[in-house]
Parts: C-alpha cells; structure tokens; sequence
C-alpha cells in the first residue's frame, strides 16, 4: 500500500497563514477582509486530497479557528447529458470525449459559485458522481449540494479550491503549435522514450481546442490570492500513482479499473501537463510571492521548495 507522508502541510499553512494576514491587513482586518481564495494543484495521486484534509483541519481548529471551505474542480463537472452533447459535437476529439480535460466544466456554474463566495452570499455548493452512468458521471441531485454562508453558519473566509488542472493558464495557438511540433520530432527521434511526450498522438486542431476552451478558466484562476502547486519531479510518475490507488482500491473492494484501463485514463490528462504545467511552474498570479511550489520525488516526498 502506498504510503503518503505529510511533509507539505507543515510548509503550506505557515505560507497561507502569511499571506491570508497580509490580505486582511489590506482590508481592513479579519472581519472586513473578502473571503482569501486559495488555488491547489497537484498531479494525480501525488496526496493532493491527504494535504486538502490536514490544511482544512489545521485552519478550521484553535487557534485559527478561521471558517474554511473546500471545493473541488470535479464537482464543477458538465452533467452527464452536457458531457454526452460535447462528445458528440466533437466526435473525432478523444479530449472531450469524456470527463476531464479543460472544456469539461461547467464554467457557468463555477463563476456564479464563485461570484456568491465572494460575497459572502448564501449558495450551495455542487457535488459530482463519479459512479453514475458506469463510470461516466453525472452532477447529484441539488437536494445533496453543500450548503454554505446560510443563516446560522459562519461566513467562510477561506477558500481552497483543489484539482488536477486549477491554476492552468491557455497558451498562445502559436505556443501549443511549437510543442505539438516538438513533441513529433522528439517522437521521431531513434532510441527515444516517446512515453515522455504524448502531444503528437493527438490531432493539432484536438489540442487548440482544448486551449480555448482552458480561456474560459481565467475568471476563476484570476481570483486566487494564492497558489500551491504540488509538483512531480517526472511527470510520468502519475501512471504508478494511478496504477497504485487502482490496486489499493480493487484490493479493498474488489472493484477498480485494470492496470490497461489506468494507462488509457491517464492518457487522457497528460497532454494537459505537457501543456500547461511549464506555465504555471512559472507563476501565474500577479502579486510576486503569493505562488507555493513543492516538488515531490517519486514516494512523494518534498525534494524542492520554491516561492514564486
């Protein structure tokens, strides 16, 4: 069974706790201030939820004590109908043809969500099934959604919004059109590993669109008055992490997708790595040292530290 030590907590809540104070200095104290958002990417099985859990405690209990909410990119997912309907307009796209990649969100619905954090506003937060349909998904009953700032609640202050892709910025077509060309050539290259790079497998026009669709995530990217990025020294060490909670989780219930179907998964996300990862590894918010980036190895443990 894998083992994920938390190393990163200890380094992640006493960068928070700094900026969140110098965020409510600037308004006025902790009461005044806007809700802190809080952006956390991590590849795939690198303990992105182990890390989510220990910073939602350390804040939520004394001394802090600070009202604390924690959402998801998975649960922003289109409905499953939605998710069939772009599937079909884009039949020849292996990206889009099931939940995953940027374009399968419900953008709408995360800028209202957002708008109501914000605010301070009363709104329920939604919850996704990934059960539902085989396996395919589908958005659960609104009688589920989190409720969050109603009448008799704290008004959150914090919030930390955790995915595989959140903080991914769109490139330029020109910048996507220089690393499908790379990726090709190194590809073609004699005694290469073409597993490091995945980007010619897919037709251009698959991949430009998927940028253009990442656009429509800036409203919310540019709302994050800090960042944390959990970082793997080798990007391909998400096939054995996924490989790892796949084996752990047919062991514990008997079901779990086979090692061919873990692969294919994740070859559906990595092109958004080789993408869009060197972009954020540089820092994408505008107030300097507001950006946490641990790089982990491959049993997931802090090799790297970089504020940016």
């Amino acid at each position: 069974m894998a083992i994920i030590v938390d190393d990163k907590s200890p380094i992640c809540v006493p960068f928070i706790l700094e900026r969140l104070k110098e965020h409510q200095d600037a308004h006025g104290g902790p009461v005044s201030a806007p809700p802190f958002f809080i952006g956390l990417n991590g590849v795939q099985g690198v303990g992105k939820t182990t890390l989510v859990t220990m910073l939602e405690k350390t804040l939520k209990d004394p001394p802090y004590s600070l009202p604390v909410s924690v959402l998801s990119i998975d649960d922003l997912y289109l409905t499953h109908a939605d998710q069939v309907s772009l599937a079909k307009s884009n039949p020849l796209n292996p990206l889009v043809q099931h939940r995953g990649e940027p374009g399968t969100h419900d953008m709408a619905l995360a800028v209202t969500l957002f708008a109501a954090l914000k605010c301070e506003q009363p709104v329920l937060v939604p919850r996704y099934d990934k059960s539902q349909f085989n396996g395919q998904g589908d958005r659960m009953d609104k009688a589920t959604w989190t409720p969050v700032n109603q009448e008799g609640q704290a008004k959150t202050k914090v919030v930390i919004f955790e995915g595989w892709c959140v903080g991914f910025k769109a490139l330029t077509d020109d910048e996507v059109i220089i690393k499908w060309n790379e990726s090709k050539r190194v590809h073609d290259l004699p005694d290469q590993n073409s597993s490091r790079t995945t980007l010619w497998r897919f037709r251009l026009e698959d991949l430009l669109f998927v940028n253009s669709k990442l656009r429509g995530y800036d409203v919310i990217t540019d709302s994050f008055d800090a960042m944390i990025h959990l970082d793997a020294a080798d990007t391909l060490y998400v096939y054995k992490w996924r490989l790892q909670q796949e084996s752990e989780l047919r062991q514990q219930t008997g079901r779990g997708m086979t090692d061919e179907q873990v692969n294919k998964f994740v070859d559906g996300y990595y092109p958004a790595y080789e993408l869009f990862a060197d972009k954020l590894r540089k820092g994408i918010l505008k107030t300097k040292g507001c950006q946490l980036r641990l790089v982990v190895k491959e049993d997931r443990v802090v090799q790297d530290i970089f504020v940016i």
